[in-house]
């Protein structure tokens, strides 16, 4: 760590270590959840729409907004079978979201929260992991397992992405 980084508290829960199989992938997504959350934590709305670089839109403030959209896709429209459209796109181009530059804080973390909120009662609502439903978009059956792991990755991918943001932006690194 250089003399311009700063460390901060891990707020974080971490997932169970001897738990079961859902209990484990849901701990995982709300670690992952709140990861994100916290590479966010005490910015201003300029800060969090602040670009990695030209001509990327890639902005945290955009990746709470892209989060928002995969949740809600992947939880309420495959697995709940709602007939709802994306949040920031009328055409479905999942790319839109990421395009931070007229967002605040509030409207971001207010979508990402509710859908954050349904995913959670979708998934609670399943009999089991193995709940399986058809993904119209690829033509191909899905779990609920498989779905909650795909979230995590997601998260987990676009978490890295956010690590660089925030250190760019502050100089703050951490997990």
């Amino acid at each position: 760590m250089t003399s311009e980084q700063t460390e901060t508290p891990d707020p974080r829960t971490g997932p169970p270590t001897t738990g079961g199989e859902r209990e484990t992938l849901r701990g995982f997504l709300d670690y992952h959840r709140e990861t994100l959350a916290m590479k966010c934590d005490g910015l201003t709305d300029d800060e969090l729409r602040r670009c990695s670089m030209p001509p990327s839109a890639l902005s945290l403030l955009g990746l709470v907004r892209h989060m928002a959209e995969v949740e809600r896709v992947w939880f309420r429209r495959i697995i709940d079978g709602e007939d709802i459209p994306l949040v920031w796109s009328a055409t479905g181009d999942f790319q839109e979201a990421y395009d931070a530059s007229g967002s605040t804080r509030d409207e971001a973390f207010s979508a990402w929260h509710s859908e954050v909120a349904h995913s959670r009662r979708i998934e609670a609502a399943a009999p089991t992991l193995d709940l399986v439903v058809h993904n119209s978009r690829h033509d191909e059956d899905v779990s609920l397992r498989l779905v909650m792991q795909h979230v995590i990755l997601e998260y987990a991918r676009h978490n890295g992405h956010a690590d660089l943001l925030r250190e760019a932006i502050d100089g703050t690194v951490g997990a």
